[in-house]
């Protein structure tokens, strides 16, 4: 492996699907940085967004503010997000002049500093590097986990389960890593504000396209860590995400909602592709396992169980039946 100059370039990927005023905030959130002597490229992939999201808002837009500055994908049909960053990443790909970096930026955040200068020089310093991500904070400024471990069955029992001592005693069991983590080597970063390098999204030939939304974010940086690279957390870089507003999957919603069946089919895929057919099975009787003790200590608590809305229905259909049947269609 090289460092790559000082002068690297990055093409910077934003998705939008229905939102078209915050994808054109993000974009300009790019455009109105210096970037130091970086040559930057922005392109916007809208993913056959309702209504007149693209021709009425991001075509005009383009056309009367942001010319040859911002290229302009109107595609017909709603990829998802890995998809539709692949729709960009696999052109790049085959250019004779690929960019160096690749940085992904949700439509509803925005860079708050020089970012992609801080994540670029990150990169160019430290070859053994494949992907890094920004810190994130809320637009109310509370910073909020932008880093992660790998998901894993005890993780899920953990997670499940909800109860403050056992969380206290197994807090290197929990997904998230605290909101003020410190930069350096994690497993994972928030998609929504990352960093890689175009030879190894072109060697993973980029998002598994099995993936709807969801999880394809952290299986992707998964095959990179098994490729010999590592992931590093860089909250110098600060992004400003206003979360969930694209997908309207907050983590802070206080009330429980139900999960979309395209979620628990990316979680099924992760632990599939990731841990094989057995692990998927033991993280799903994990999760299980943890929401049913979970139901008990809530009552107790006063408060309502921590498991998604109609989870012991369609998590068993949607997730342990195709499991155990080996019906997984991937």
């Amino acid at each position: 492996m090289t460092t790559e100059p000082n002068s690297s370039s990055i093409a910077v990927i934003v998705v939008n699907f229905g939102t078209a005023n915050l994808a054109i905030a993000a974009v300009e959130s790019v455009l109105a940085r210096e970037h130091g002597d970086r040559i930057i490229e922005v392109h916007l992939v809208d993913n056959a967004s309702p209504g007149n999201d693209a021709s009425d808002f991001l075509r005009i837009h383009q056309e009367r503010s942001w010319g040859e500055r911002v290229t302009l994908w109107l595609e017909t049909e709603n990829h998802g997000f890995g998809r539709g960053n692949n729709v960009v990443i696999d052109r790049l790909a085959h250019r004779s002049d690929p960019p160096d970096y690749v940085f992904l930026l949700n439509p509803d955040a925005a860079l708050e500093n020089e970012a992609l200068v801080i994540l670029a020089d990150k990169l160019d310093a430290s070859p053994e590097i494949g992907a890094v991500g920004a810190g994130i904070s809320l637009p109310s400024g509370k910073p909020v986990a932008a880093a992660f471990r790998f998901p894993s069955a005890i993780r899920e029992f953990v997670q499940a389960v909800n109860f403050g001592p056992l969380t206290r005693l197994m807090s290197t069991s929990l997904v998230p890593l605290p909101a003020d983590h410190p930069e350096g080597a994690v497993d994972w970063v928030a998609g929504a504000a990352v960093m890689f390098r175009m030879s190894i999204l072109r060697a993973e030939k980029g998002f598994d396209p099995d993936f709807f939304l969801y999880y394809e974010e952290v299986e992707l940086m998964h095959r990179i860590r098994r490729a010999g690279y590592q992931i590093h957390y860089v909250p110098r870089a600060r992004v400003q995400h206003a979360e969930g507003a694209s997908t309207d999957e907050k983590s802070q919603r206080q009330e429980r909602r139900g999960r979309p069946a395209y979620w628990y089919r990316s979680w099924m895929l992760y632990y599939v592709k990731t841990r094989g057919q057995r692990g998927a099975i033991l993280a799903g009787l994990a999760w299980i396992a943890g929401a049913l003790i979970n139901i008990p200590l809530s009552i107790l608590r006063g408060k309502g169980p921590i498991m998604p809305k109609n989870f012991l229905k369609d998590f068993p259909r949607l997730v342990m039946l195709p499991l155990l049947m080996g019906k997984i269609d991937v």
